[in-house]
């Protein structure tokens, strides 16, 4: 008799607790910057604020229309970006992946297929996503990925322990200016700017980027202007590999 009532208050008890902890994975899972599904660079180290660097991440490319025209403005500032770039672009564009690298710029892996459901896969199609994506960059660039970026920052408590298997550390961004959905550079610039701090990860998009009124892709505004500001500031640009040891 005992037994059975003890079964009869623990279960649903125990399902709550269940039910709880998964929400709670769920939720961490859908807050790119949350530290709750294991380790997440947000921020540069203090090494590299004492530098007073920042670092900008350029999502969702190669894109043969806008990755070149992002290269040339970068080199008109002297400044250096990080590439979270999608293998199966990377595999369609590889000449363009090997500019970036000559640039002195850095490619990180950004998924195989940029799937939007990246977050709600199992353990083994993860492992493919992120695998797949880590041996074509390597191959095209002559150079591993030391960062991962999910899809939107999008992720589930399985992606932590292939990361490790694979070496790759998970990075978001201190400040976004939502450039895939945000048609108006201002709007865009002002985003990044504001509080804008060294030590900052910032993330703009050369795949998937909005487009101006006039048809012009968002980062090719925000981008000169953004890099203005860092120079008013006397920040420095660099890349994740070279801020982060």
């Amino acid at each position: 008799m005992i037994f059975t009532l003890w079964k009869t208050w623990f279960w649903p008890w125990l399902l709550g607790v269940v039910f709880i902890n998964h929400g709670i994975f769920t939720i961490a899972g859908l807050l790119p910057r949350s530290t709750l599904l294991g380790p997440n660079i947000i921020r540069l180290p203090h090494d590299a604020e004492n530098r007073r660097e920042v670092a900008i991440t350029i999502d969702d490319g190669p894109d043969p229309e806008v990755t070149p025209q992002v290269l040339n403005i970068l080199d008109c500032y002297g400044a250096k970006a990080t590439f979270f770039c999608i293998g199966k672009l990377a595999a369609q564009y590889p000449e363009l992946c090997r500019e970036i690298i000559r640039r002195g710029h850095s490619i990180e892996n950004h998924s195989l297929s940029h799937k939007w459901y990246f977050s709600l896969l199992g353990p083994w199609s993860i492992l493919r996503e992120v695998r797949g994506a880590q041996i074509l960059l390597s191959d095209i660039t002559g150079q591993q990925p030391l960062f991962f970026r999910a899809t939107a920052g999008f992720r589930n408590f399985k992606l932590d322990p292939v990361l490790a298997h694979l070496g790759l550390r998970l990075c978001s961004w201190t400040r976004r200016g939502f450039d895939t959905q945000v048609s108006e550079p201002d709007i865009v610039f002002n985003r990044l700017v504001q509080g804008l701090k060294c030590g900052d990860i910032l993330l703009l998009h050369d795949g998937n980027s909005a487009r101006t009124p006039e048809g012009r892709p968002v980062i090719l505004d925000v981008l000169p202007r953004l890099l203005n500001s860092l120079a008013e500031l006397n920040l420095h640009s660099v890349s994740l590999r070279s801020a982060i040891k």
